[in-house]
């Protein structure tokens, strides 16, 4: 018990903590996402095995560091550029990142017929949940190699991840209700899961884009929305307008 005693720990737990939540934020945007095309009352437990998912991946992984850190490791060379397990999960991901936000985006504003033709069917249950399963095994793998790099003991990286899960878990029901009211802040966290995808590809071929840049814009574009959220929301009240609402149907 001596390390609850070690300052050093409690301020690498405290800011490992606070960069798995961040780096959890896009995770918690997809999960939402795709979860809003569920019935609604199976989508808060779609969401709780979803994050429940991650928390798992994450420390199954973080369990098996020797084999994660291995995946860094050249695996074949390509066009004189050696890839990696990292690098071939990271374009992949990056990619299913791509094709899942811009076909969301298609359903959301032109998918009228298609939903029409399909019977309005949703997704199953099962079926979110894979998605969810093949996105949360790219953005686990890049927060578990962060989380290695910043801290080498690995109870606290445990206790890191299950606290940063918990919290998501606790903020997830109202970050997907807010974004399902506003159609235009769906379509801004739609844009940054593609930015989002775009970089994981980046990195799968070297090229590295700073976070900081990203979160920053991110961070730039939701205050200017919020903005946006509440002269809309002004000028609707007197007027006596209904918010305009994205479709929901989307074909199997």
């Amino acid at each position: 018990m001596e390390w609850l005693a070690n300052p050093e720990l409690w301020v690498a737990f405290l800011t490992l903590t606070a960069l798995e939540i961040v780096l959890g934020i896009d995770n918690i945007i997809f999960i939402s996402i795709l979860v809003s095309r569920l019935p609604k009352h199976q989508q808060p437990q779609a969401r709780f095995f979803g994050l429940a998912l991650a928390m798992g991946t994450r420390i199954l992984l973080l369990l098996s560091i020797t084999w994660v850190m291995r995946l860094t490791s050249d695996l074949f060379q390509m066009f004189g550029q050696g890839i990696s397990g990292r690098d071939l999960i990271l374009f992949f991901g990056g990619l299913f990142l791509l094709f899942k936000s811009t076909m969301e985006i298609f359903h959301s504003l032109e998918g009228a017929e298609e939903a029409h033709k399909a019977g309005g069917k949703t997704y199953g249950f099962m079926g979110i949940i894979v998605q969810i399963a093949i996105i949360d095994i790219v953005f686990s793998l890049d927060s578990v190699i962060t989380a290695v790099g910043l801290v080498d003991n690995v109870p606290v990286m445990v206790a890191a991840i299950v606290i940063s899960v918990i919290v998501m878990m606790l903020s997830a029901s109202t970050i997907s209700d807010f974004i399902d009211k506003h159609p235009s802040l769906k379509m801004l966290a739609l844009s940054f899961l593609i930015v989002v995808g775009t970089v994981l590809i980046a990195e799968a071929f070297e090229v590295h884009v700073p976070k900081g840049y990203v979160y920053f814009a991110m961070a730039f574009s939701l205050a200017v929305e919020a903005i946006n959220i509440r002269l809309r929301g002004a000028m609707a009240r007197k007027k006596g307008q209904e918010p305009v609402h994205l479709r929901k149907g989307s074909p199997d």
